[in-house]
């Protein structure tokens, strides 16, 4: 699975106008509403939102990951970005988050989006890709980051320009 196709600089922003969680949440599904990633805009916003008030997906390093499963898409979509100011999503490490990546899928599909949790996990344990997102002032940018990064080598060394 390669990110950087899912996850395409139309569907990122940087940055994010809300202020709150649930603001940066609405405000990425929208994203995916108005790229076309969406059947059903409500439905989806109802599984992220209800998938957030059961355990946070702030995981630490800045990161959030808030998903849902969801009829509203007919397959895997992301959307991402940057809040203009750190945002508080209770998360694991107690950080406010800095990044966050959306994710939507539909029921029966399990597979991409548990891959997709998998392989943005893996991202952010590189510090060049963290420091490249830290730095990352558009979404072509940031789109760049997720490209350079997914083609590292098993030994983890890459330079980011």
């Amino acid at each position: 699975m390669e990110l950087s196709k899912i996850l395409t600089p139309d569907r990122i922003r940087v940055p994010l106008t809300a202020a709150d969680k649930t603001g940066v949440v609405t405000e990425l599904i929208g994203v995916l509403s108005e790229t076309g990633g969406l059947l059903n805009r409500d439905a989806a916003l109802d599984a992220v939102l209800k998938r957030e008030a059961e355990r946070t997906t702030g995981i630490g390093y800045g990161l959030a990951i808030p998903h849902g499963k969801s009829d509203g898409c007919d397959k895997l979509t992301m959307a991402a970005g940057k809040p203009a100011s750190p945002v508080d999503f209770q998360s694991l490490d107690g950080r406010p988050v800095t990044f966050v990546v959306l994710l939507v899928s539909p029921p029966d599909q399990t597979g991409p989006h548990i891959q997709a949790l998998a392989k943005i996990s893996r991202l952010m344990n590189l510090e060049e890709f963290r420091d490249a997102v830290d730095k990352a002032t558009s979404a072509q940018e940031l789109h760049a980051a997720i490209t350079t990064c997914e083609a590292l080598e098993p030994d983890g060394k890459a330079t980011i320009g």
